[in-house]
């Protein structure tokens, strides 16, 4: 638990440095800041959802989750980290092309929460070395196919295209 405390206060600090002093002077020409906003405060709510999910099977197992801070202190951290991706992610569509946004966006939301959700369940410590390596290849396979598919996605390529340049080489 204390390694994550440590890594979500490290998140919190790059967050806060990245709103207060980068968002101001680069948000409007650099389309990292407020995507890494967004992705750095959706560890938080991924992490604060899981941890609802749990307490709403507790509360339905007659558990006394809501008389615990914990609790509490999921909720108004989710509300606080949807209204700011919110925030930030309507800034950065406003301002840059979608078909930039949301693949950046979604290479890094996703790799902080892996990381996140790793330091904080610990759920890769029951796997072998094989899962973990095909998981990491799935990821990457993920990644690269968000990529071609917004890199290429303008490109007029058709089996006719294919055959005609085929024919023209022979």
């Amino acid at each position: 638990m204390l390694s994550f405390l440590a890594y979500a206060a490290i998140l919190l600090a790059v967050c806060l440095l990245l709103i207060f002093y980068l968002a101001p002077r680069y948000g409007q020409s650099n389309i990292l800041v407020y995507l890494t906003i967004c992705s750095v405060i959706g560890a938080f709510s991924v992490s604060s959802v899981k941890g609802l999910g749990i307490a709403i099977k507790g509360f339905f197992a007659g558990q006394p989750v809501l008389q615990h801070p914990l609790t509490w202190i999921l909720v108004i951290t989710l509300v606080a980290s949807i209204t700011t991706q919110i925030n930030y992610l309507n800034k950065s569509l406003d301002i840059f092309n979608t078909s930039l946004v949301f693949p950046i966006y979604y290479v890094l939301f996703t790799t902080i929460v892996i990381t996140t959700s790793i330091i904080l369940f610990k759920e890769w410590v029951t796997m072998t070395v094989v899962d973990i390596i095909g998981t990491v290849c799935g990821f990457l396979t993920i990644i690269l196919g968000v990529f071609l598919l917004h890199a290429f996605k303008d490109m007029d390529v058709n089996l006719g295209n294919l055959n005609l340049k085929r024919k023209c080489r022979k």
